[in-house]
């Protein structure tokens, strides 16, 4: 055996049985815009960071471009000199190519890993693009769904640990790439991050359509999994309704669901809101209405119930593991339900699903992983 095929075996025994061997984070989240994956990411490593030593040997790999780069008092900071223009590059090259100089087993929180046997511990928040190939019609959806299901199959066949977020999407992933029950494992998402926001009630001003408990909210997006569809086709069946729908659309990307939400009288788009003006609509809706037919997670809701809203969400996926029996339920194909009828219907109590989704939970899951990756 030479010296090179020597180092290389050294290097595979190391890093598979963890052996000095620091875990790297790919901070390639600290340059996208925060929504639900990127928050997973910020809030679970400012708590990991509390429940670990310096002597863990946790680290974040920073890209040059960080938006804002967080301080940490035990995950140790290692500031690349790579930017982040395309994240493929990043991913595939720059953030491997990291691991592989400092010996070190890659964390991902983002749907991806470095491809091959070196996938480290890596997060599959959901096989969307591989489970609904019919919402990627554009040739750019196609190439999102072609690099999306890449590292669906090279994390789920090659990873120490595929970490995913529900029950539901456990399966999915089992069922789709037969992935084995000890290398896979569920960490849920958390809501605890809207503790800190503030309600900005200035958002009634700007739209005084909207009468405090007088309208349904909505998050919108341009996915076509949340299907603004339902809501499209429920407020033509109820003109006597109003709806409150955020999201910001943008040129060239508008789906037939936006186009016909602009059409209805009842229903208020209003644009990009902040975190403080979501609060304030959780707050003073008639109710928070989530009808995706596709989630991995689902966070907005937890979010509403934190404020007192009451929520009516999709029967569908994960929603009812996650929410068992604290919302109503309606099935995202039948825009027809009484929506009043439905709220007038009991609840139980929501304390016992926010105390359970928490990221401090998230952090302590996370941590026993890192140990049994490293044993």
């Amino acid at each position: 055996m030479n010296l090179k095929t020597a180092r290389k075996k050294f290097t595979q025994e190391t890093y598979s049985q963890g052996i000095n061997c620091m875990i790297l984070i790919n901070g390639n989240f600290l340059c996208r815009n925060l929504t639900g994956i990127e928050r997973f990411a910020w809030e679970t490593c400012a708590h990991l960071d509390e429940l670990i030593s310096s002597a863990d040997e946790i680290a974040l790999l920073v890209p040059a471009n960080a938006k804002t780069v967080p301080s940490y008092k035990n995950i140790r900071l290692i500031h690349s000199k790579k930017t982040i223009k395309g994240f493929p590059k990043w991913d595939i090259l720059d953030f491997p190519s990291e691991c592989k100089k400092l010996n070190a087993v890659p964390l991902n929180f983002s749907n991806t890993a470095p491809l091959s046997s070196h996938c480290g511990i890596a997060f599959i928040h959901d096989i969307y693009a591989a489970d609904h190939p019919e919402d990627f019609k554009s040739f750019r959806d196609r190439l999102v769904r072609f690099y999306s299901t890449m590292h669906y199959k090279n994390i789920a066949r090659n990873a120490d640990m595929v970490v995913t977020v529900s029950n539901f999407s456990k399966s999915q992933i089992q069922k789709k790439y037969g992935t084995p029950e000890e290398r896979i494992t569920v960490i849920p998402n958390g809501w605890d991050h809207f503790k800190t926001v503030e309600e900005d009630n200035s958002i009634f001003d700007r739209f005084p359509a909207l009468s405090k408990g007088n309208f349904y909210f909505t998050l919108g997006s341009l996915s076509k999994r949340k299907n603004l569809a339902w809501i499209a086709r429920h407020a033509e069946l109820f003109p006597d309704e109003t709806f409150a729908v955020s999201g910001k659309a943008i040129s060239g990307l508008v789906p037939d669901e936006l186009k016909s939400l602009q059409k209805i009288s009842n229903v208020v788009l209003l644009g990009y809101v902040s975190d403080g003006e979501v609060k304030a609509l959780m707050k003073n809706c008639k109710a928070f209405i989530f009808p995706s037919y596709y989630e991995g997670f689902g966070i907005p809701p937890l979010e509403a119930l934190s404020c007192g809203a009451k929520c009516i969400v999709s029967r569908t996926s994960c929603l009812p593991e996650i929410y068992g029996n604290s919302v109503q339920y309606i099935d995202p194909t039948d825009s027809s339900t009484n929506l009043g009828e439905l709220l007038s219907r009991p609840v139980t109590p929501c304390d016992t699903v926010l105390s359970k989704y928490t990221y401090a939970n998230s952090a302590k899951l996370l941590l026993e992983v890192i140990r049994k990756i490293r044993k």
